[in-house]
């Protein structure tokens, strides 16, 4: 063990922030054992120096401005835990690598839409760009893919990547309850934000599909030819008729390689309840791959919160402590493939369909010829009784079909003049 410590400088005293300053403090022998030399905060920057944060801050030189902390000469590795795809993050980690510094950073907005610049600009500085806590928090799913499974040709990587998403869905499962419900709780319980549509929307797995399809798959980080659906159109009445066929609805990130290129895309899923995916509950996450060799590899734990989040920053600046330093994205940038983006239409699967109906004769027969003129084939349907010119549910689903197909289908049954609403859409994937 080297005396001279690794001296850290922390921009952002949130959440991750104060959690990553509390880790390094409590577990400081550990953390040097492990590091080969004592890591050390030493500087912070955030705007408020007034704010109670929880923790001393005594003996931190403070810095009102991130970049210049990124800059300073008594800083050897930059932790960004700031947030924000641009703005004063950004700024920092390039200021960070434009001196040479490591940078280890939590920000999956920032690397989804600027990592493959980002990448390229470490490359040139010869330093490390490490973003283990950007992805499902404390479950070392970067280092997973980018170094435990680097000797297989990844064919799908998959996982439930956002944990306020997951909370909502598992407690509608268990309750019955309907989702604006739900969401109102997870806000005050504190697991979704005042503004939850960055989580809802499926953003934020968006965000992290992106940078673990580049990892997969050796590619440039393409937020943009990511498929994203939210969860605010699942009822609870899909939830209950999941259940009532083995099913269980997550919203999930898929990234898979297919002989035209790489498909990416976050929408909620049914899956079989004897999937490992449909028992990760609550806030958790998790994360799958499979590989040529290795076969399917499962991740799972907390997603997000100040110790899951700060365990991986840390374990990134004990990688930097000890100089091993591996490209960001798994390797040097004129590897990286220029494989192009396959769209979901033409993503082959089975899928979950509700129609709201008004009951009368003829109807499933109408349903069930539009679906013939596209070669959508029906393998079950769920139809309750009788109720003679009420509005009632039909759930259908399908075999494997073409997502084009599927569409086209539905815009044309949402046009008959016994469906009342748009038709319920979800699809079934046998992860």
């Amino acid at each position: 063990m080297t005396d001279a410590p690794l001296r850290v400088g922390l921009a952002g005293l949130g959440t991750v922030g104060v959690g990553t300053l509390r880790l390094l403090r409590e577990n400081a022998d550990l953390i040097a054992a492990r590091a080969g030399r004592p890591v050390v905060p030493v500087a912070v920057a955030a705007r408020d120096r007034a704010r109670d944060r929880g923790v001393p801050l005594d003996g931190l030189a403070w810095f009102d401005d991130a970049v210049a902390l990124a800059r300073d000469p008594g800083v050897d590795v930059l932790v960004e835990v700031i947030g924000g795809a641009d703005g004063i993050a950004r700024a920092a980690v390039e200021a960070a690598l434009a001196a040479r510094k490591p940078v280890v950073t939590a920000n999956k907005a920032m690397l989804a839409l600027h990592g493959a610049e980002l990448a390229a600009a470490a490359e040139d500085a010869r330093a490390p760009l490490a973003f283990e806590a950007a992805v499902a928090g404390g479950i070392p799913a970067i280092k997973a893919l980018r170094e435990g499974l680097a000797a297989n040709r990844i064919t799908r990587v998959a996982g439930i990547l956002n944990g306020t998403c997951n909370y909502i869905l598992t407690t509608m499962r268990d309750s019955g309850r309907a989702f604006a419900d739900v969401l109102a709780e997870a806000q005050a319980h504190g697991y979704a934000e005042a503004d939850p549509a960055f989580d809802i929307d499926g953003v934020d797995a968006a965000h992290k599909l992106a940078i673990l399809a580049a990892l997969a798959f050796g590619r440039p980080v393409d937020f943009a030819s990511v498929h994203v659906e939210g969860i605010r159109h699942v009822s609870a009445l899909d939830i209950a008729f999941a259940r009532e066929l083995a099913l269980v609805i997550r919203l999930v990130g898929v990234a898979e390689r297919h002989d035209g290129g790489i498909s990416a895309r976050v929408h909620p899923v049914m899956v079989p309840a004897a999937s490992p995916l449909a028992h990760v509950d609550g806030v958790f996450n998790a994360v799958l791959v499979e590989g040529d060799h290795v076969g399917r590899v499962m991740l799972e734990g907390r997603g997000a919160g100040a110790g899951p989040t700060a365990s991986a920053v840390v374990a990134d600046l004990i990688d930097i402590a000890r100089g091993r330093h591996t490209p960001p994205f798994g390797m040097a940038a004129q590897h990286l493939s220029a494989e192009p983006a396959v769209p979901i239409a033409r993503r082959v699967g089975p899928a979950y369909l509700r129609l709201m109906v008004v009951d009368r004769p003829g109807v499933i027969a109408d349903v069930s010829a539009v679906l013939r003129d596209h070669v959508v084939s029906l393998e079950s349907m769920i139809q309750r009784g009788r109720a003679p010119g009420e509005i009632v549910p039909v759930v259908l689903t399908t075999h494997p079909c073409e997502e084009a197909a599927l569409a086209a289908a539905l815009a044309r049954i949402a046009k008959l003049g016994s469906v009342v609403e748009p038709p319920t859409m979800i699809r079934i994937e046998t992860l």
